[in-house]
């Protein structure tokens, strides 16, 4: 006679499927701009300033990686974020007569639509906190967004999520110096998640200082 076993047969567990990769892409203006670890940059802006260059990007050992400027002409208008070099990295153009605080980027210093990066544009036309909306040059319908940023200068902090996720890509807040008291400088640490493109982050830094001036001298 067989041996049977006195206890029913369990059933073998089956291993736990890996979690997905996020799938925001990486290298929004270029693959040279993404690191496979956290980066971390100081933005500070020079509060008293109406001259060329009132940001200024450094990493934290004070390297300088990129400067932001300003056409004399269209001050508001138009920034170019150039790099160490003085080499435009991407230009910001706000489109005018639009009602969301619409804004462009584009490669370099073109403005030609088949340079265009992204767009970005208030999410709401009445918002009691700044959140802005994203779309990539291929995403025409902007039906949804490819990322979000919420906060402003004014909360003292923001976050950049990939598109209507709660994954986060990118945080900034403010960090209080002697130099931000007595020189007039807003001082900002931003850290930017692993294989997410860095320069990308500080052109929407740069606009969202944009619209939050606007909105100020609104109110």
């Amino acid at each position: 006679m067989a041996y049977q076993c006195p206890y029913p047969r369990q059933p073998q567990p089956q291993p736990f499927p890996s979690a997905p990769m996020q799938p925001h892409p990486a290298a929004v203006i270029g693959p040279q701009f993404c690191a496979p670890y956290p980066v971390d940059l100081a933005v500070v802006k020079k509060v008293m300033t109406i001259s060329d260059g009132n940001f200024v990007v450094t990493d934290i050992n004070g390297n300088v990686v990129f400067k932001v400027k300003g056409s004399l002409l269209t001050l508001r208008d138009r920034r170019v974020l150039i790099d160490a070099a003085g080499n435009p990295i991407v230009t910001l153009r706000r489109k005018i007569m639009t009602v969301h605080d619409r804004w462009q980027a584009f490669r370099g210093e073109s403005t030609d639509p088949k340079d265009l990066i992204f767009t970005l544009k208030r999410s709401s036309l009445i918002q009691f906190k700044t959140k802005l909306d994203v779309f990539l040059a291929h995403n025409t319908t902007e039906s949804v967004c490819d990322f979000k940023v919420k906060g402003s200068w004014f909360e003292q902090s923001c976050t950049v999520y990939a598109g209507e996720s709660n994954t986060v890509v990118a945080q900034m807040h403010k960090k209080h110096t002697v130099q931000s008291i007595l020189i007039g400088k807003d001082h900002f640490m931003v850290t930017v998640y692993p294989n997410v493109d860095y320069a990308f982050i500080v052109a929407l830094i740069v606009i969202l200082d944009e619209i939050n001036k606007d909105a100020d001298e609104r109110e």
